[in-house]
């Protein structure tokens, strides 16, 4: 089973937010989260707002917790929102359900964490989370 290290974390979000810059996003907030859902590394850039932190948790949190990155769920919450925002409730709140949290699995097929990228559009925060993962050597479950 691969392992999500720290290192493997860490490398995840210099990448993810270097890929931002090249792009030219707003301000980002990566969070990367092991597979029970403990925040193993964030990194925020100068300039993202006040609660960053908190969404990208959320978006990879969500993912974690449904078993698909939060892109389905945002899907899920406009065919099933009573769902979503019972789901939302059950897991203390921190389910955002827009693209941006992506699963990560491991080498033996298993889900081993997910990130969380925030700061710009959904689709942005999306990508960034992608190329982060890509860089890191990882493999990516988007929703």
């Amino acid at each position: 089973m691969t392992e999500l290290t720290l290192a493997k974390a860490q490398a995840v979000i210099v990448a993810a937010l270097a890929d931002a810059r090249q792009k030219a996003f707003a301000p980002m907030a990566v969070a990367v989260l092991d597979a029970r859902g403990v925040l193993k590394a964030f990194g925020a850039e100068d300039g993202t707002a006040l609660r960053r932190a908190d969404i990208a948790i959320g978006k990879a949190y969500g993912a974690l917790s449904m078993g698909v990155g939060s892109r389905t769920l945002g899907m899920r919450a406009e065919e099933r929102p009573h769902f979503i925002a019972a789901v939302t409730h059950a897991v203390g709140g921190s389910l955002i359900p827009v693209p941006g949290g992506v699963l990560i699995r491991g080498t033996d097929n298993s889900i081993i964490g997910a990130v969380g990228v925030t700061g710009d559009t959904s689709d942005n925060d999306e990508a960034a989370a992608l190329a982060g993962l890509a860089a890191a050597g990882l493999t990516a479950v988007p929703g």
